[in-house]
């Protein structure tokens, strides 16, 4: 049985190449180009080489190494225009709507569990496998073992169907195992860094990186409370809900929080020391995606990557968006980020935050 593995030059893949192999799979390895590095200086020396380097092409290069040492073929293809119509242009469009997207669960979406397949096919492929922290168990989406690498918060747009066939070979082991395991096999990969933060903006500045594409609109900042003036933003798109630092607002030593947002006036709200405002207790979810037959009235909801779960009660309603409750209150529920939905370890989909609500009423600075 072959399989295509996205080797993405880290060793969370390479790893996953190293399991399949020692499990008698026809092992093939597929590297997505999905950003043009070369666009508004994207490139970053690389002081170990005698010239520059984008840091896409050195993810290639460590790719290209390790399958070698595995003796397994590498592909690769560009997915550059496709990541722009489906990946990017929905970031800044949500950055637009003063929202705050997460692109990577777009990417794994209509890229990596998309494009990304269709590609393997071709290839020959019975199964796809990536380097995510997540579990197949039954035809079903479980968390990874290592809860710290978890990452089915960001599978949660992918579909049932799209996880057919679909092999997580580092999901029942510790990021300390699959390190061990790339150390023995002595991969390039072996100590590599972890990639962070947005994909396709990396090391960089974020808010130099959105010039390129977004043109800043500096506007007031207000103490929501007294509704006076406190000091400028640089644009709305820069902001996300419990914000703390880089707000860059002398004059007090209280701590501040973004906790709002007036996209028609231009205005960003933030709080000294209150944090009564980031409080909600219910939020409306859309572009729901379940990927089992399980629906629940109550389950467990995250809101954030790395926010522990959160009890929850589920209203289905008749467009098809759902109401999420969390009576308890919840910081920070933001327009625009995922609402993922579990039922203990099993990860049953979710949806992206359209409204927040407290005490039956949407929140009028959200």
């Amino acid at each position: 049985m072959r399989v295509v593995v996205g080797m993405s030059g880290g060793v969370d893949s390479s790893v996953a190449a190293i399991l399949l192999k020692k499990q008698g799979y026809d092992v093939v390895g597929l590297f997505m180009r999905n950003w043009d590095s070369s666009m508004n200086n994207d490139y970053l020396g690389n002081p170990d080489l005698n010239e520059p380097i984008c840091p896409q092409e050195q993810d290639y290069n460590d790719a290209l190494k390790v399958c070698e040492k595995l003796d397994i073929p590498l592909h690769r293809v560009d997915f550059v225009s496709e990541y722009w119509d489906y990946v990017f242009t929905y970031f800044l469009d949500e950055l637009k709507q003063g929202r705050t997207p997460n692109p990577d669960i777009m990417c794994n979406k209509y890229i990596k569990f998309d494009m990304f397949c269709k590609e393997a096919k071709k290839l020959g492929a019975d199964y796809i496998a990536t380097g995510h922290y997540a579990r197949m168990i039954d035809g079903k989406l479980y968390r990874g073992v290592d809860r710290n690498k978890d990452q089915t918060y960001f599978l949660s747009q992918v579909s049932k169907e799209q996880l057919q066939n679909v092999l997580f070979p580092v999901g029942d082991l510790e990021k300390s195992e699959v390190r061990k395991i790339a150390e023995e096999y002595d991969l390039i990969t072996a100590k590599k860094k972890d990639s962070t933060g947005i994909c396709f903006i990396g090391e960089r500045n974020f808010t130099k990186f959105l010039e390129n594409y977004l043109p800043n609109q500096p506007g007031d900042v207000l103490d929501i409370k007294t509704k006076k003036k406190v000091g400028e933003h640089i644009g709305l798109m820069y902001y996300t809900i419990g914000q703390r630092r880089g707000l860059n607002i002398g004059g007090s030593k209280e701590r501040m929080f973004v906790v709002g947002k007036d996209l028609k006036n231009n205005i960003l709200y933030i709080s000294y020391g209150d944090t009564d405002y980031l409080v909600s207790d219910a939020c409306i979810i859309d572009q729901v995606n379940f990927n089992s037959d399980v629906k629940p009235e109550k389950c467990s909801a995250k809101f954030r990557y790395r926010q522990p779960d959160n009890e929850v009660s589920l209203t289905y309603l008749d467009n098809g968006e759902i109401l999420v409750s969390y009576p308890q209150g919840v910081k920070s529920v933001t327009p625009g980020q995922a609402c993922v939905l579990y039922l203990g370890e099993q990860c049953l989909g979710g949806g992206i935050i359209k409204e927040v609500r407290k005490q039956g009423k949407k929140l009028w600075y959200l």
